[in-house]
C-alpha cells in the first residue's frame, strides 16, 4: 500500500441543479489534479443539493433521481475523473427500478463505477428507503468505506466499516449550524454570509463556535482516533436552500490529528499526502487487537427497535 495524496472539498452547491453543481466539481477536480492529488471528495447530495429534498413529493423526487450507474450524472463524473486523471466521491439521490429512492454515494474514476453506498440512515424526506449494508472497496490499495451523515453518529457504524477492512472512511455531510438540545446549537443568519467580505470575524465566530466547528471537534476525530483510521470529512459551505452551512471539510489521521482543513469562505479544497504506516502506529490500531467480543457480542446484539428524531425537522418530514 503506497502513500496516496487525496483532496477534501467544500462548495456553495444549488437546490435541483445538477448540471451547476457538476460544473464545480469539474472545476474543483481540476485544481486537485493540477496540485497532484489522485482522489478528491465532495459532500453529501452535492450532485443534486439536500436541504430542498425535505419538501419534494415522491414525484418530484423520483424526477431528480437517478439510476446508479445508468444516469447522466455517473456518466459525467467519469469523464470529468478520466479528463483529469483523478478519483472522485460524490452524492445524489438514486432510484431503482421498484421506485425506491435512496441516499447515495459513488466513488468514479475513468473507468467507471468503482463503489456505491446507500445512506443507512436518512430522515430529509420520508420518501427515502435506508441502505441495509456497508460498503468497503479499493482505491489504489487502500481499503476504504462510506458512511454518510447521520450514519457517523451511531459509532457501531463506523467500527462495523473498520472491522471490514477500511483504513480510511469518507464521511460526506450536510452537517452543523442547525438547532439541537445540545447548549450552543441553532441556525446562523444568512445575513451574516451575505455581509461575509465586510464582516468576516461575526460570520467566522458563528462557524467555529457550537454551532459549528466546536461541536464537530467534540467527536469526529474520536472516530478516526478509536479505530485507527483516516477519515475524510466533506460539508457544504454556504447556503444549501435556506440553510447557512460552514464548511470545515478536512482530513483526519489515525492519531485524531487534523492534517488538512479547508478554511476558505470559498468554493476550495485541501489536499494531503496520507502514509500507511500511521495505521499500525496509531493507538486505534492496538485497541482493536486487544479486544473481547465474548463480552459483549449479546449485548451489542441484543434486541432494539431503532427510532432517529432531528430536532429541526418537523416529525412529519421524517
Amino acid at each position: 500500500m503506497d502513500n496516496l495524496k487525496i483532496s477534501t472539498a467544500q462548495f456553495e452547491n444549488k437546490s435541483g441543479d445538477k448540471a451547476y453543481n457538476l460544473s464545480v466539481i469539474e472545476k474543483l477536480s481540476a485544481e486537485a489534479a493540477a496540485k497532484g492529488s489522485q482522489v478528491i471528495a465532495f459532500h453529501e447530495c452535492s450532485v443534486t443539493g439536500y436541504t430542498f429534498a425535505r419538501n419534494l413529493s415522491k414525484e418530484q423526487l423520483l424526477d431528480i433521481a437517478e439510476f446508479i450507474p445508468g444516469g447522466e450524472s455517473i456518466t459525467k463524473l467519469q469523464q470529468i475523473a478520466a479528463e483529469h486523471n483523478i478519483t472522485i466521491l460524490a452524492g445524489l439521490f438514486e432510484k431503482d427500478e421498484n421506485e425506491h429512492i435512496f441516499k447515495a454515494y459513488v466513488c468514479v474514476d475513468g473507468t467507471g463505477l468503482k463503489a456505491k453506498y446507500r445512506k443507512l440512515h436518512p430522515f430529509i424526506n420520508p420518501h427515502l428507503t435506508p441502505g441495509n449494508q456497508y460498503c468497503v472497496f479499493d482505491i489504489q490499495g487502500w481499503k476504504c468505506g462510506i458512511l454518510i451523515c447521520y450514519d457517523n453518529n451511531i459509532i457501531e457504524n463506523v467500527r462495523a466499516t473498520k472491522l471490514l477492512g477500511a483504513d480510511l472512511i469518507f464521511m460526506p455531510h450536510v452537517t452543523m449550524c442547525t438547532p439541537s438540545t445540545r447548549p450552543g446549537a441553532g441556525f446562523v443568519d444568512p445575513e451574516l454570509w451575505k455581509n461575509r467580505e465586510a464582516d468576516p470575524t461575526s460570520l467566522r465566530l458563528e462557524f467555529d463556535g457550537m454551532k459549528g466547528r466546536d461541536w464537530l471537534m467534540k467527536w469526529l476525530p474520536a472516530r478516526a482516533y478509536d479505530n485507527g483510521i483516516y477519515v475524510v470529512f466533506s460539508n457544504p459551505i454556504g447556503m444549501d436552500d435556506d440553510q447557512l452551512k460552514n464548511g470545515c471539510s478536512m482530513i483526519i489521521d489515525p492519531f485524531g490529528d487534523i492534517i488538512a482543513e479547508c478554511r476558505s469562505f470559498d468554493d476550495s479544497s485541501e489536499t494531503i499526502t496520507i502514509f500507511p504506516e500511521k495505521l499500525h502506529q496509531a493507538g486505534g490500531s492496538r485497541y482493536i487487537k486487544a479486544r473481547r467480543p465474548e463480552l459483549y457480542r449479546d449485548i451489542i446484539g441484543m434486541p432494539h427497535h431503532p427510532e432517529q428524531k432531528v430536532v429541526w425537522m418537523k416529525e412529519d418530514k421524517q
